[in-house]
């Protein structure tokens, strides 16, 4: 909860008028960076140095001071140093009474300490009124502008004026604050920066798994299955043509685990017959990673797309086309034209493309620039209705692909069926499930769930619902 102090800071001059002196603790290349981008905004700025003599590198128009110099020309205090050298400040606690001191540093481990840095500053200077900020910007992205780099700053403290001074000064670096509330969530601020593609871990690793599991598939299937009852060297289908088998199930499987989250909510909303009660960790965090995953999907099937149009120059196809058309000739024989085969082919090919097509749409209404542009009814029709059709337009180009194939017994290699049998589990049950949920008897209380009913809820003498669920009981407790 926070609180607000009855010291009266100065406020900000207007615009038209030379802006407030700022103190920065520490001429590192961070510090550097934002007081070059403060005089800029037509700040004054004072450094405050163990070594004032020795600095160099500054920005014109900056003052160069002792610390306790330089504490007393300002209100504001930037403490750009490392967590390891706040000792000194001990020793200017009294100078530092009643000031704002803008914590800025990051760790070099998430939770590398039991406390935020800026919890640690707040109790080696008690006096002080200690704010979180500028942690996430980078000493590039001020040189470089906010044009072309993250411009969202995000701010917290205990000291609601201390906090709108700081975010006053974010606003003039043409930066956009971000209010975290009170300084204890100064911890997740400075991990935020040591993320790395934290929404992305699920999808890469499962990624993994579905390329690593279907490429011993493959080669289980189509190079030591031949060596053994043949002896044939097919290790030359380890550069394209498994690949080009991977890509394309691990797109659509991913593509199908996009919405298997989805289906799977809905039918545990069905069973407890509420809204109210949380989905288990592990289904919220696969919801969070469905745009992870869908992009990861794109990227196979990009892939897919790339390696399929270097089919007919690859050698091995050349040979054989040009060794069969040989054969034929010199037998004078010929292939009767198939009807059924040409159509099962061009629909194949047809609903590869149309399901690419929508596949890249749906990348597309992902991007942040463009999601923006839609209303929520727009971005749900395109990812809900037009996904949906994209996963039963790539499921049914694989199932034509296969034709007769995938049910013949001369396509089991020790009794190992194709890799695009196993591909086509998770898609079908996923479209099997949505059929079933779009039953009319089952739609419409899905529907009413989703609207606030409740099954186990009844009606009391005033007309409202008493909650039966077990976490209105757990609240009562």
């Amino acid at each position: 909860m926070e609180k607000t102090s009855t010291d009266a800071f100065p406020s900000t001059m207007n615009s038209s008028e030379k802006q407030e002196t700022v103190c920065i603790f520490g001429t590192g290349d961070f510090g550097r960076s934002l007081a070059l981008k403060m005089l800029q905004c037509d700040y004054s700025i004072v450094f405050g140095s163990r070594n004032p003599q020795k600095s160099s590198l500054l920005p014109n128009g900056a003052e160069v001071l002792s610390y306790s110099e330089a504490a007393q020309k300002s209100d504001i205090i930037i403490i750009a140093v490392h967590r390891e050298h706040y000792e000194f400040l001990k020793e200017l606690t009294e100078v530092l009474k009643g000031k704002i001191l803008v914590d800025i540093s990051n760790n070099l481990k998430i939770n590398q300490y039991p406390e935020s840095n800026a919890e640690y500053l707040a109790q080696l200077v008690p006096g002080a009124h200690v704010v979180k900020a500028f942690n996430t910007i980078s000493a590039w992205a001020l040189q470089s502008g906010a044009l072309d780099a993250n411009r969202q700053v995000f701010v917290c403290g205990n000291d609601s004026k201390a906090k709108q001074r700081v975010m006053d000064i974010v606003r003039t670096l043409g930066l956009t604050p971000l209010d975290q509330g009170s300084l204890m969530a100064a911890k997740e601020i400075e991990n935020y920066p040591l993320q790395l593609f934290p929404m992305w871990k699920f999808p890469f690793y499962l990624s993994a798994i579905l390329c690593v599991f279907f490429f011993f598939y493959c080669v289980l299937r189509d190079v030591i299955y031949p060596y053994v009852n043949g002896k044939k060297d097919s290790t030359f289908r380890l550069a394209i043509s498994i690949p080009n088998r991977i890509f394309p199930i691990a797109a659509l499987t991913l593509l199908a685990l996009v919405y298997l989250p989805g289906v799977t909510a809905a039918i545990l909303q069905l069973y407890r017959g509420t809204k109210y009660r949380r989905f288990p960790d592990w289904l919220d965090h696969w919801l969070l990673c469905r745009k992870q995953l869908g992009l990861a999907a794109l990227g196979f099937a990009f892939l897919h797309v790339l390696y399929t149009l270097v089919i007919p120059i690859r050698y091995y196809v050349r040979w054989t086309l040009k060794n069969r058309t040989i054969t034929q000739a010199t037998a004078k024989t010929e292939d009767p034209f198939s009807t059924s085969t040409a159509w099962l082919n061009d629909s194949y090919i047809a609903l590869g493309i149309l399901g690419f097509f929508l596949f890249v749409l749906l990348g597309i209404t992902s991007l942040p620039s463009v999601s923006n542009m839609v209303n929520w009814r727009e971005f749900r029709f395109v990812q809900s209705k037009l996904g949906y059709l994209t996963l039963l337009l790539c499921t049914a180009h694989t199932m034509v692909y296969g034709g007769k194939r995938f049910l013949s017994p001369s396509s089991l290699r020790w009794y190992l069926p194709s890799a695009y049998v196993i591909a086509l589990i998770v898609p079908c049950t996923v479209l099997v499930i949505k059929c079933i949920l779009m039953l009319p008897c089952i739609d419409k209380t899905l529907t009413r769930i989703r609207q606030g009913w409740e099954r186990n809820s009844k009606p009391t003498s005033n007309g409202q619902y008493l909650k039966q669920s077990s976490i209105y009981l757990d609240s009562q407790l």
